[in-house]
């Protein structure tokens, strides 16, 4: 899942606002920000744990976490400039299937920015959301995040320009 807009700044610019993960919160609709815990910040290997917030109304039904929960990820590529990419780590700390990412593309004024979500085996958080419910409720649990995910990568690109655009 991916969602794109153009950025009237340079795609190192681009690339020093979204590699910037503390900042998240400038422009995330759940990340509140957080801190690098290891290695050296946004570089390949470092690990940043994330603070959350998600309201009662997303996706309402279903036992997703609300309130205020943390995170780690690991920063899986990092090429100044053009990518910057980092998968959710699981409870032990070890790496999930689970990739978040942007890429930027030079273009005329600037550059096109893409922001991606891909999940392939399901997260240790996605199997105990979806531990209890039968096929059916799978589905359109799937099929509800999918459409918050959407709109969160759309709201997430607008905020990032913005930020671009003013640095």
């Amino acid at each position: 899942m991916q969602a794109s807009i153009s950025v009237s700044a340079a795609p190192a610019d681009v690339y020093a606002v979204v590699s910037d993960l503390p900042r998240s919160a400038e422009w995330s609709p759940e990340c509140r920000g957080g801190t690098w815990v290891s290695g050296r910040p946004s570089q390949v290997g470092a690990v940043f744990r994330g603070e959350n917030v998600r309201s009662e109304d997303v996706v309402s039904w279903a036992p997703v976490v609300r309130g205020t929960w943390h995170t780690e990820s690991q920063v899986i590529a990092a090429e100044p400039g053009r990518v910057f990419r980092w998968a959710m780590r699981d409870s032990t700390g070890l790496v999930q299937d689970s990739v978040w990412s942007y890429e930027i593309e030079p273009a005329e004024g600037g550059c096109v920015l893409v922001h991606a979500f891909r999940m392939g085996a399901a997260t240790e958080g996605i199997r105990g959301i979806t531990a209890d419910m039968d096929e059916a409720g799978k589905k359109r649990f799937f099929a509800d995040w999918s459409v918050k995910l959407a709109g969160d990568l759309k709201a997430t690109l607008v905020r990032v320009k913005s930020a671009a655009e003013k640095a």
